[in-house]
This record gives C-alpha cells, sequence and structure tokens, in this order.
C-alpha cells in the first residue's frame, strides 16, 4: 500500500500512469530517450532536509527512494517551436528524490543534472534554478545492453563520476505499483520562487522493461550530499522512451 507523510489535511493525489492533465499550452518540448531507473530505499529523515521548504519525502510503506536516472535528452524545443538538433541533445544523468507538498501535488526533487551540453546547463541553472553540471557523458547501445558514463566538469565537485550499463529484459504488461510511483511523477519541486513551486509535465505512458544491471560504478549519489547506496537497487528499469512537454512554473499556493 502506499502510503504519505502527513504535512497537512490534503489529500495526496492518486499515482496514475497517465498525465492527469494534459498541457494545451507547453513551455518546453523535448523527449527522453534510452532511460535507464536505478533506484534504491533511504530512510526518509535521512533526505528530508535536502527537499524544498514546502514539501516531505513521499513515501511507500515508510520508506522512500532515490533515483539515479541516465538518458539522452533529444531536440529540446521552446513553446511549439521545433527542437535544436545540436544544442538540444544530449545525454542527461539525474540524482532525484520523491516529494509532496502541502497540496498533495506528488513530484520530484533534482539534488543533480548532469549534462553534456554547455548551454543548455547554463540556461537550466539561470532561468529555472536546476542543478544542472557540466559533464563528459557518453550513451552506447550495445548488442543487448545500454551503457552510460559522465564524468563531472564544471562547477564540480570534480571527480564526481557514474558509469551504468543495463541489459534491457521484456516489455512489462502490467507495472507494479512501487513501478508506476518511481515513473509515473508529473511534476517537479523546485524552489523556482521564496518557496517550492511546481514545473508539471505531461507526456504518454511509460513503455516500461525491466532490467538486469550489468555494472553500477558511480558517486553522483554521495556528490549530490544523499547516503552513499548500500546492497543492491530495490528496481531497475529501462525504457526506450516517451515525448514530453513541459509546463511553465507554478507559485505554491497560498493560505
Amino acid at each position: 500500500m502506499l502510503s504519505l507523510v502527513s504535512i497537512t489535511s490534503s489529500e495526496p493525489e492518486p499515482i496514475t500512469p497517465d498525465a492527469p492533465v494534459a498541457l494545451s499550452r507547453p513551455l518546453l518540448t523535448q523527449q527522453w530517450l534510452d532511460l535507464t531507473f536505478v533506484h534504491w530505499a533511504v530512510d526518509p529523515a535521512a533526505v528530508a532536509g535536502l527537499l524544498p521548504d514546502g514539501t516531505v519525502p513521499d513515501t511507500v510503506d515508510g520508506v522512500t527512494f532515490v533515483g539515479l536516472v541516465a538518458f539522452r535528452m533529444h531536440k529540446v524545443g521552446w513553446l511549439r517551436l521545433p527542437g535544436v538538433p545540436y544544442f538540444g541533445s544530449f545525454p542527461e544523468t539525474n540524482v532525484r528524490l520523491y516529494s509532496v507538498d502541502a497540496h498533495g501535488r506528488r513530484g520530484v526533487v533534482f539534488r543533480s543534472m548532469d549534462a553534456s551540453r554547455l548551454l543548455p546547463v547554463v540556461m537550466g541553472r539561470l532561468a529555472f534554478r536546476l542543478p544542472y553540471v557540466w559533464s563528459r557523458m557518453s550513451v552506447r547501445t550495445g548488442e543487448d545492453t545500454v551503457g552510460y558514463t559522465s564524468a563531472r566538469r564544471l562547477p564540480g565537485p570534480r571527480g564526481a563520476y557514474s558509469r551504468l550499463v543495463v541489459r534491457p529484459g521484456e516489455r512489462i504488461t502490467e507495472p507494479t505499483g512501487l513501478e508506476h510511483f518511481l515513473t509515473a511523477r508529473w511534476g517537479m519541486h523546485n524552489p523556482f520562487f521564496s518557496d517550492a513551486g511546481f514545473l508539471p509535465n505531461d507526456h504518454p505512458r511509460w513503455p516500461l522493461h525491466r532490467a538486469t544491471l550489468v555494472a553500477c560504478e558511480e558517486n553522483l549519489v554521495e556528490s549530490a550530499g544523499l547516503p552513499t547506496p548500500v546492497g543492491e537497487p530495490v528496481s531497475v528499469l529501462y525504457s526506450p522512451g516517451v515525448p514530453v512537454r513541459l509546463g511553465r512554473p507554478i507559485p505554491p499556493p497560498r493560505g
């Protein structure tokens, strides 16, 4: 059963595999391709202080999760303009947490966002106050594996890196409640304003595959201020990807 740390009398929004609201006027369009989701369980108390004001960890049976998500960003575009083929296409690896705000909106919180294009890194930091960092990265597909590498450049910490290799398996026809919880997140919490604003997204339902983790060498999680993962991940998933639309940041409700 999904449970939630209560912070107000507001009911948390349900976890749905499809976006609850279609964005009629997206601010950004993009594609997320060749994604690997690796997740470890973590004590909510260990990460609560790392979330924006106005949010708490979203939990399942008393635990929350830290995710390492590697993928290819493809053709980021503003408004309804065509996506940019070079500057808008690059590998990215995120360290993220799971959050819920006082009005029941579930989302993710990014602790770090490594990307290989400097211009999107600068724009993401300045325009959206997101924790983008510039890294040397690659995504390589083999006969039956997908590999991701990342080595931090600026602003650091220098020496932060990751190497993931996964072997995707068969398509998941009926994702579990936990698999929906970890992937069906329809927005991010971030201090766009004085409190935690919310940036919504929508996309088609994830095509998910369970995956075997062939190799995992990384210190991005620890570099993001989180406890070093211990033991095997609780979930390893792969998706060929989806087209995505992001809306405008929504200020935190008042009153």
